[in-house]
């Protein structure tokens, strides 16, 4: 994949707790919580254990829950042996690739967004209050963006001593475009900006400054981290 990211504390944030994964064949988001020390904390903790148990290995949906289980754990632990990093987590959404197939891991409320042929398809489900109330038809689309809970998130890494990552696994087609982003980005931007944004770019450099330039217009209200990834081939195609 050719891959370019963009990470921004905000408008309003004192801090950036958001933390990028770009390693090898594997690109991910963590967007710490936990106050200013535990979310910068959580979020580095996560990326960098996740990079040491996947680095120089095929994607694996095992290797991915093991990788997954070892940065929970550890995070976990620091907030227990330390009580200025009590409560802390974050969430991780990351995609390891082969030549033929995409593995996402998830947890938590950061998305992974794929464009093809010109759709925007979000394929992570948000661990959150309200996904799940709009999941089960409780409450709209338009209630949901505004709803006070819009914020708390069902699960993450580092909080509980389990966790378990939602793994999906996606073919490759040439010139899919994925977004891996933490909610700084798709509560400040629109699917549907996203989705032209994505398209319409010229280059992919290009829509990453549009998309940023976006969500500080619109408020920039926490901090904003993605990553875009191009498949530029596919095995056997």
């Amino acid at each position: 994949m050719r891959v370019c990211q963009r990470t921004h504390q905000g408008r309003v944030r004192s801090s950036n707790q958001d933390c990028l994964l770009v390693d090898g064949c594997v690109y991910g988001v963590a967007d710490g919580m936990g106050g200013h020390q535990g979310g910068e904390t959580a979020s580095r903790v996560a990326v960098q254990v996740l990079k040491n148990a996947l680095r120089g290995k095929l994607p694996d949906r095992r290797a991915l829950e093991v990788g997954m289980e070892a940065a929970n754990r550890r995070v976990y632990d620091m907030a227990r042996h330390d009580s200025s990093l009590s409560g802390m987590g974050t969430t991780v959404t990351l995609l390891w690739e082969d030549g033929k197939r995409v593995l996402v891991g998830h947890v938590g409320d950061s998305r992974a967004y794929r464009l093809r042929g010109g759709e925007l398809k979000q394929i992570t489900q948000d661990h959150s209050i309200v996904a799940e109330l709009l999941r089960n038809n409780v409450i709209t689309a338009e209630i949901a963006r505004n709803h006070p809970y819009r914020n708390v998130i069902t699960r993450a890494v580092g909080v509980d001593p389990v966790v378990t990552p939602d793994v999906i696994d996606e073919d490759k087609q040439p010139d899919d475009v994925w977004l891996v982003c933490s909610d700084g980005l798709y509560n400040m931007v629109s699917d549907d900006v996203i989705r032209d944004t994505l398209a319409g770019s010229e280059t992919d450099e290009q829509a990453a400054d549009s998309l940023l330039s976006l969500a500080l217009e619109n408020g920039g209200s926490d901090n904003i981290t993605f990553v875009i990834c191009r498949v530029t081939e596919v095995d056997g195609q």
